[in-house]
């Protein structure tokens, strides 16, 4: 699933690309994704001049002077930018935008999605501020925000007796710590990802902090990760697992004491740690 770094490395690509671009035509192929695609939406976009492109969580925000295209990747969803109108279609293809007089001239944004878990949805300025949205209003604090450090994370940790990576990957306390980033973070900060989340102390919760932080900052600059699916609006792919320390390295040495990594299941997802380096 495309994670915060993976969503921050598209929205700055379609932000290089075409800020300032005028929408020339929309064609939505396929309206069936996690939610049904906004009817009329060609209507809407038609002729708007997209402002921004932002983020919000794992959500991208395409601003227009009338409102804001909400689009979440869902499990393999990603955003490809063509030169011109870009004849044919691959497999998967749901959703076309043609955008003029930009930096990049005339060029369209499709957008394929093969499990359909993704979403594109729009919210109208008069509807109120789009960070209201229901999708996004209970969303924790971005991890790059001044305010997130080690008390604001305790704070929100409090109490919880679900296991510490559990409760990063719910997004309520910080946004965007997805599953790779999640065990990669833990192996920074030495913390076991069975710890329960409530009983870390302020010092652990300040290595977590400044982990979670680094670690996506890292991923970000590395172009996110490609597992299956994704790939950035030029088509390539994100180089990040490479240089992970524990994600994926099941049986392998652990690069800082040399304990064999090992894997366990948490919420249906694998987790990767060290059982050396990492205590509860």
């Amino acid at each position: 699933m495309p994670e915060l770094p993976e969503v921050e490395v598209t929205a700055r690509g379609l932000e290089q690309s075409l800020a300032g671009s005028e929408v020339a035509a929309v064609r939505v192929h396929e309206r069936r994704l996690r939610w049904p695609v906004t009817a009329g939406l060609a209507k809407r976009l038609q002729g708007q001049r997209l402002l921004s492109v932002g983020r919000r969580g794992k959500y991208l925000l395409w601003r227009f002077p009338d409102g804001v295209l909400l689009c979440h990747l869902g499990m393999s969803g990603s955003w490809r930018l063509l030169p011109g109108v870009a004849p044919g279609r691959e497999p998967h293809d749901h959703l076309e935008i043609d955008f003029s007089g930009g930096a990049g001239g005339r060029v369209q944004a499709r957008y394929n999605d093969p499990r359909r878990f993704g979403a594109v949805l729009w919210h109208a300025n008069a509807r109120g501020d789009v960070l209201a949205h229901p999708l996004l209003a209970s969303l924790g604090i971005e991890p790059f925000d001044p305010a997130f450090g080690g008390p604001l994370l305790r704070a929100g940790l409090r109490g919880l007796r679900a296991p510490v990576k559990q409760a990063l990957l719910a997004g309520k306390v910080v946004v965007g710590v997805g599953n790779i980033y999640a065990s990669e973070a833990l192996f920074a900060a030495r913390i076991h990802p069975q710890a329960r989340a409530g009983a870390l102390g302020d010092e652990r919760c300040a290595r977590l902090a400044q982990a979670v932080r680094g670690i996506l900052g890292q991923a970000i600059a590395a172009g996110g990760s490609t597992l299956r699916d994704f790939s950035h609006v030029d088509g390539l792919a994100g180089e990040y697992t490479v240089r992970a320390l524990v994600y994926g390295r099941e049986g392998e040495p652990c690069h800082r004491c040399g304990a064999a990594i090992r894997r366990i299941v948490q919420g249906a997802r694998a987790t990767y740690y060290c059982p050396s380096c990492q205590r509860k």
